[in-house]
């Protein structure tokens, strides 16, 4: 039985293929040691759908992914109004 299932889970949503997603807006904003990146993106020319994803500044200086979690007043003051324009490729 798990065969079958994991079979017809394959069958539906197969493995993500990064040549499918279309990136059609995108803004960062840098704050000091984060940047937010709000996006709009579509894939395999599917719904378009928003993305917000967060990056952290390391000791290295390199950027890592990080779960967005919460945002501070500041961030979210800024990161609206890129929401905003988003919506305007949706």
């Amino acid at each position: 039985m798990l065969d079958f299932f994991f079979l017809v889970n394959k069958m539906a949503f197969g493995k993500f293929d990064k040549n499918l997603d279309k990136e059609l807006f995108s803004e960062t904003i840098n704050f000091e040691t984060t940047r937010i990146k709000v996006g709009v993106f579509s894939y395999n020319d599917g719904e378009k759908k928003l993305q917000i994803s967060r990056e952290n500044m390391n000791q290295d200086g390199e950027w890592s992914f990080a779960k967005l979690g919460r945002m501070f007043k500041d961030e979210a003051e800024k990161v609206i109004p890129a929401m905003e324009k988003a919506l305007k490729h949706m």
